[in-house]
């Protein structure tokens, strides 16, 4: 008898998923500004999630650190990110909305998911 989709070998062997590209993005933001933060990050996402590529987005907050937040962004790729969002008007707009939190530049970095090993 041989194993269908159904069966133990398909249990056995996940399907990788689409690859995508997750950004990593690091925020310092001024102390005393973060509710303003908050605030400008809601009213700007749509430029965002709305950009080719994107995903989906979700800005988390340090809890020992109040003042430190990361936004996680996955893309369908590096490009979509770097050249798609990064060169678009809406980066610009995105930038102005939230720039004048920073305490210091972002810290961004890219990243993928491992996948399993085939053998």
């Amino acid at each position: 008898m041989s194993d269908d989709a159904n069966g133990p070998a398909a249990k056995d062997s996940p399907q990788p998923a689409a690859s995508a590209v997750l950004e990593l993005a690091r925020f310092e933001i001024r102390p005393g500004t973060e509710q303003a933060f908050e605030s400008a990050f809601w009213q700007i996402r749509s430029e965002l999630v709305g950009s080719t590529g994107c995903r989906g987005a979700r800005m988390t907050r340090g809890v020992e650190s109040p003042s430190s937040y990361v936004l996680l962004v996955e893309w369908d790729t590096l490009d979509d990110h770097l050249v798609g969002f990064r060169e678009s008007e809406a980066f610009v707009r995105w930038r102005a909305a939230l720039g004048p939190y920073f305490a210091a530049p972002p810290d961004v970095a890219h990243v993928a998911d491992v996948q399993p090993d085939p053998s």
